[in-house]
């Protein structure tokens, strides 16, 4: 599939590119509160599977425009997360912090920390990263060309160092 370059460019925006005086950035404030409406309207598990999708379609759409679909042959773990953290990072569009991805025999767990869903939740909330795991799932999913089931294994918010988000080889 060729992607057009207007659709690249959308997806590896710089701040300057989006919105001439805003930038590309907007606050987590406003995404968590879609994220929560969302859930209001549509209920809990609803709502998950509806960020998990979106999470999904933009993880895709980031790999294809590296040019990182089916390249898994290529590139070690390390030079993956090297990617992911350039472009959801801190330099990138801060989703969250990627420190490590560790390959299974049939999965693969991905350490994340600052995730904008566990943002500003207070500690033993139940809230789960169905954004970002969707992103993280949909770009693993071009990267490998395999299919994929996540699942959040550990919480910041329950106690542990990382958001961990484990991710299942089903194809």
């Amino acid at each position: 599939m060729l992607i057009q370059p207007s659709k690249i460019a959308l997806m590896l925006a710089t701040e300057k590119d989006l919105r001439k005086e805003l930038g590309s950035f907007s606050s987590i404030v406003c995404l968590k509160a879609i994220i929560t409406g969302v859930e209001e309207a549509l209920g809990e598990k609803a709502a998950a599977i509806a960020m998990i999708a979106a999470g999904r379609k933009r993880g895709k759409e980031l790999a294809e425009a590296l040019n990182l679909a089916n390249a898994a042959a290529g590139m070690s773990l390390e030079e993956i997360t090297n990617k992911l953290n350039e472009h959801l990072g801190k330099d990138g569009t801060r989703l969250c912090i990627v420190d490590q991805i560790i390959q299974e025999e049939d999965s693969y767990q991905v350490y994340t920390r600052e995730t904008v869903c566990s943002a500003g939740e207070p500690q033993g909330s139940s809230r789960k990263c169905t954004y970002t795991l969707g992103v993280i799932q949909g770009f693993l999913e071009a990267f490998l060309g395999k299919r994929l089931r996540g699942t959040q294994i550990a919480s910041v918010l329950r106690n542990s160092p990382h958001d961990v988000l484990e991710y299942k080889i089903l194809a």
